[in-house]
């Protein structure tokens, strides 16, 4: 069964879930990592490349500053325990977006994960903090103006393949699939010029509730997928051929 080098997950749903049982939303949080931690293992089993995970978007400075508070202590404190298994299951540690607006000691714990994990092999685990599509295009157009302004390129220059190597996610493929928890069909500025391809896999389970199970039939839908990316079927079928 051919699976993506690239998928993404959009871990959406903690609150509700934790609402719906009469918990507070800090209760999904902690579930929500758990499960992150098992479906991070299951990735690395699988032989997957590369495996982005929308952890903390730049909308999500907008909660309450208590919770905020308390999902980059989450953070912090995940990355620091994890250590041991990432090192155990080979996986290098990445991080793309604002991380400056991040506290001290995240970054500092951020970048100490991705130093120790810089050798691995096997699976890119990549953490999206503080991170918006839009902002990271936004980001991407100003590198260019300025290297325009500065004489190093040309207006000439610029094309979709330059742009792209401005992005901070510029190290990875573009997502081949994209998962979204808890029934919601949007990207919610996830990935937005990476995902012009990327098949999308919804599920109506809010993220603490996803398992290994609810992956692989993600997988097999995209199996299933026949990816033209504009041709017709029947040129696909001459290349696979």
């Amino acid at each position: 069964m051919p699976t993506p080098k690239h998928l993404a997950i959009i871990m959406d749903g903690n609150g509700r879930w934790a609402k719906a049982r009469g918990r507070g939303r800090f209760y999904g949080h902690i579930r929500g990592a758990r499960v992150a931690r098992k479906i991070i293992e299951e990735c690395a089993r699988l032989k997957i490349s590369y495996l982005t995970l929308f952890a903390f978007s730049t909308e999500n400075w907008l909660r309450p500053p208590e919770e905020v508070q308390f999902l980059m202590t989450l953070l912090r404190h995940r990355l620091r325990r994890e250590r041991k298994t990432l090192m155990e299951n080979n996986i290098r540690v990445h991080c793309i977006g604002d991380l400056q607006r991040l506290p001290q000691d995240l970054q500092r714990e951020i970048k100490s994960c991705i130093q120790e994990t810089d050798k691995n092999t096997g699976l890119n685990l990549i953490f999206a903090l503080s991170y918006g599509g839009r902002q990271e295009i936004t980001q991407a157009v100003r590198d260019l103006c300025q290297r325009v302004k500065n004489g190093e390129l040309e207006p000439s220059d610029i094309d979709e393949a330059r742009l792209q190597t401005q992005l901070d996610s510029s190290f990875a493929p573009d997502p081949d699939l994209i998962i979204r928890t808890s029934g919601e069909m949007r990207l919610s500025n996830f990935y937005l010029w990476q995902a012009a391809y990327s098949e999308i896999f919804v599920t109506h389970k809010n993220w603490p509730e996803f398992t290994a199970e609810d992956l692989r039939e993600s997988l097999q839908y995209f199996a299933q997928r026949e990816r033209r990316f504009g041709r017709t079927g029947e040129q696909v079928a001459q290349v696979i051929t």
